[in-house]
């Protein structure tokens, strides 16, 4: 009634709700990169993603045992093709060096240049491409830390040829003294499928020229052809990419509420 007084509204939790909730929107909401933090951002993160995948316990054993596991198992599923690609393609010199230093340097360049596109042309869509592909890259991390695994290079009674040594590769962590420096049972998942897949994606996507796009959803075809030919990993550790990456995805849709290529070229103010 109009005679009577009215009752203020509540303060506390009610009276907070849309500020913190405001907060927590700008918190998702995509934004333009900065350039610094940007650059400081992925340079700490390879620096620890390095650390803690050669601080993995080499557990050469059960490595080895996880391997002889995949390689049966693939051979139950028909697919174990991957000694016979070996063989052949190393049979052809130039094609199997080609290779070794297509897989020793191709997986950090491309993926850099990607990301220097996205923060120059789509910087609207740079954050959550970013979280993606960090996320399937934590993922590896953890794969590599629960589940150790031999290469198939690596499997004394394999019969593969370690084409990295074999052919002296320069420069690859899977050769020479910088093998010493780098993890050799760190294969599951594969991250040169996982980075090159997330790589051909966003080209594919994003990219307007045919050429382009082709080139995109060209480049992880060729690098599951390299990781197979080097014998750097099974069918399985490529499958094991995939899986990391589409989590990836999920996770930057789930955050940014789409998908990356999905949002606007331009972040809103």
């Amino acid at each position: 009634m109009d005679g009577l007084p009215t009752t203020p509204p509540p303060k506390g939790e009610h009276a907070d709700r849309p500020v913190s909730e405001g907060r927590w929107a700008r918190l998702r909401a995509p934004r333009s990169p900065r350039l610094w933090f940007e650059i400081l951002l992925i340079a700490v993160s390879y620096w620890t993603y390095s650390v803690v995948r050669n601080a993995v316990p080499e557990q050469k054993i059960q490595a080895l045992k996880n391997a002889d596991w995949v390689w049966q198992t693939e051979h139950f599923l028909g697919i174990a093709v991957e000694r016979t690609v070996n063989h052949a393609v190393n049979s052809v010199t130039w094609l199997i060096v080609t290779m070794n230093y297509y897989y020793a340097t191709l997986h950090f360049v491309v993926t850099i240049g990607v990301l220097i596109w996205l923060y120059r042309w789509h910087p609207g869509r740079y954050a959550a491409a970013r979280l993606a592909l960090f996320t399937t890259t934590g993922l590896a991390l953890i794969g590599y830390y629960l589940y150790p695994l031999a290469p198939p290079r690596l499997m004394p009674d394999g019969g593969f040829v370690d084409t990295l040594v074999h052919h002296g590769t320069w420069g690859s962590m899977a050769s020479g003294n910088l093998a010493a420096m780098s993890n050799q049972y760190a294969a599951m998942p594969s991250m040169h499928i996982g980075w090159s897949l997330w790589c051909g994606i966003t080209i594919a996507l994003l990219a307007k020229p045919l050429w382009c796009k082709a080139l995109g959803l060209l480049y992880p075809t060729v690098t599951l052809l390299v990781i197979i030919s080097t014998a750097n990993h099974f069918w399985l550790d490529a499958v094991g990419g995939v899986l990391c990456l589409s989590l990836g995805f999920a996770c930057a849709s789930v955050w940014y509420g789409s998908l990356p290529h999905r949002l606007a070229r331009v972040a809103v103010a």
